[in-house]
């Protein structure tokens, strides 16, 4: 019954991705490219004070990436640069380590499962490590290999 509601949830977003159009006020933006997938992105961040006001993305991408970078924009608005790289770690380490803690990742719980598909991991986190290089400002084009 978890996998289901897992699934459902990774459905809904890669369906209906939330956060998804080009962000005119963006401070910041960054690419990100998984040559593994195909899957493509541009990450948009607005961040004022150190705080990202908004955060949204576009490209193409496959279920988990889509999902992932509709999940991540969701989760990031308020947060400090700090606090959204501490997430990417928290996020990385349930991707990759069995005992990782869920605590403080809310909906991103849904992709635990993915770190039994090696090969989907870079998926997964395309869009974080695309958001390492939008938040500290290097804009560069980010790739998972």
């Amino acid at each position: 019954m978890v996998d289901d509601l897992y699934q459902e949830t990774i459905l809904d977003h890669s369906k209906r991705p939330r956060n998804f159009h080009i962000m005119q006020d963006a401070n910041r933006t960054a690419d990100g490219y998984n040559p593994l997938c195909g899957d493509k992105l541009k990450l948009y961040l607005k961040v004022e004070n150190d705080i990202v006001q908004d955060a949204s993305f576009e490209g193409c991408g496959c279920a988990i990436s889509t999902a992932s970078a509709s999940l991540m924009t969701e989760s990031l608005k308020g947060k400090t640069k700090d606090e959204a790289l501490h997430l990417l770690e928290k996020f990385h380490d349930l991707l990759t380590q069995d005992a990782a803690s869920t605590q403080d990742l809310g909906k991103l719980v849904v992709f635990c499962g993915v770190r039994d598909y090696p090969g989907r991991v870079k998926c997964a986190t395309l869009a974080w490590h695309t958001l390492k290089s939008a938040l500290n400002g290097t804009g560069d084009l980010t790739t998972t290999e």
